[in-house]
């Protein structure tokens, strides 16, 4: 018997992922809210557990050991807390443990924006994604191309172009019901 996959589907949390800046924190607020469920942003959660802006941590203690705390937390929390909305980092769906455990204790929705949507929103981004700065334009777009491949494995597509964060999270909710939530 499998603790993680024995979950009811209503009872098992949704976890969002996709690229920094695709709105999966505004979105899963208001998924949250709709659902009646606690919502969790991994990256404040970090934060507010390490009493330290994830800049400064990567600044200060390195983007390796960022990942490892982020790694133990999302590892915990899909584990052991349930009927939750979370709120994954861009880069984290990019581990292998991450991806497996969400994928096998969790509902996994993938918030797609397009690289043309996304340039748009990128000048209000850059300041605080520790892992863009420094970077070219084409470098960032080759980051954004290497993770679509982790970004791939879900169990749920969400287009996120020409749409407003209320209209995302709706059309989730309006998804997730005919899933049995």
């Amino acid at each position: 018997m499998n603790k993680e996959t024995d979950i009811p589907v209503k009872e098992k949390n949704i976890v969002l992922i996709g690229f920094m800046g695709v709105g999966k924190t505004t979105v899963g607020q208001l998924i949250a809210n709709k659902l009646n469920r606690d919502f969790i942003d991994i990256d404040q959660y970090i934060e507010e557990k390490y009493n330290m802006p994830i800049p400064q941590m990567f600044k200060e203690l390195g983007e390796q050991h960022f990942r490892k705390i982020e790694k133990e937390t999302v590892i915990d929390i899909c584990k052991n807390q349930h009927d939750k909305i979370v709120s994954l980092g861009g880069g984290a769906f990019q581990q292998e443990e991450i991806r497996e455990t969400c994928l096998t204790s969790s509902l996994v929705l993938f918030l797609d924006l397009s690289w043309d949507s996304w340039k748009e929103r990128m000048d209000i981004l850059v300041d605080n994604r520790p892992v863009l700065h420094n970077r070219t334009l084409d470098e960032i777009h080759e980051l954004f191309e290497k993770r679509q491949l982790a970004y791939s494995k879900h169990h749920l597509k969400i287009r996120t172009d020409d749409q407003t964060p209320e209209e995302v999270a709706d059309s989730i909710v309006n998804k997730l019901k005919y899933r049995d939530m």
